[in-house]
């Protein structure tokens, strides 16, 4: 295999393996559904909003024990309690269930509108997914927009973000003008991390059939935009 190939295919499972971390695996993916469903399931048993939010609230309580005993990322836990904090204070300002959910629609719309200007000022989203993951992020943060065969390949991914956070609006405010509670929970879960996995197996298919060039040098620094000797994964 040329030089070139081999670096095209580097640059193509740091990607997959740095979007893989980015979903959390599916214990992260419960940590962010559940309490979403003690809200939905307690509204419709008590068909009041105060219940539903303490019902979700202790069962966040629940799962920050249970992950400080298991131990790993805290990531997922502190997104679910900020997202359950914003929702309760919607709902309980209100008085309506319904508007536990409207904070969520707001971020997917807001998402997905910043993904595309993100495409448009060539900083597409998933860049920063992939340029995180680099060991030497810190010295040279920007150095992965040098690689312009990696700013059109992130591109491309970024605009499956840009059609998950379409759906999640599309599918959710008619619910939400609607009034229908249960739905919104339903289609919130189901948009949630099983949608993730699903953009994700997209991305792996644009991953397999497309092309990426081989890393152009950082001026600055002399090494790669990506440098596939610092991944863990390089050479597996």
């Amino acid at each position: 295999m040329s030089a070139p190939e081999s670096a095209q295919e580097t640059v193509e499972q740091v990607i997959r393996r740095r979007i893989s971390e980015a979903l959390g695996g599916w214990y992260g993916s419960l940590e962010t559904a559940l309490p979403t469903v003690a809200f939905v399931v307690t509204w419709l048993v008590t068909d009041a909003v105060r219940p539903a939010v303490v019902a979700a609230a202790a069962l966040l309580v629940v799962l920050t024990l249970v992950r400080g005993y298991l131990g790993g990322s805290w990531r997922f836990i502190a997104s679910a309690v900020l997202a359950t904090a914003v929702a309760a204070f919607f709902a309980l300002r209100s008085g309506q269930a319904e508007d536990a959910f409207l904070p969520g629609i707001l971020v997917s719309a807001a998402y997905g509108i910043g993904a595309v200007v993100s495409i448009l000022t060539r900083w597409p989203l998933l860049g920063f997914i992939v340029a995180i993951g680099d060991p030497n992020f810190a010295e040279r943060p920007a150095a992965w927009r040098r690689d312009p065969g990696l700013v059109r390949v992130c591109s491309r991914l970024t605009w499956v973000l840009v059609g998950l956070f379409a759906i999640r609006v599309a599918v959710m405010l008619p619910l939400y003008l609607a009034g229908e509670v249960a739905w919104l929970g339903i289609t919130k879960i189901a948009l949630g991390w099983p949608a993730y996995l699903a953009a994700v197996v997209v991305m792996g298919w644009l991953l397999a059939v497309g092309r990426t060039p081989a890393q152009p040098e950082d001026e600055e620094s002399g090494t790669a935009a990506i440098d596939p000797s610092t991944d863990p994964t390089h050479g597996r």
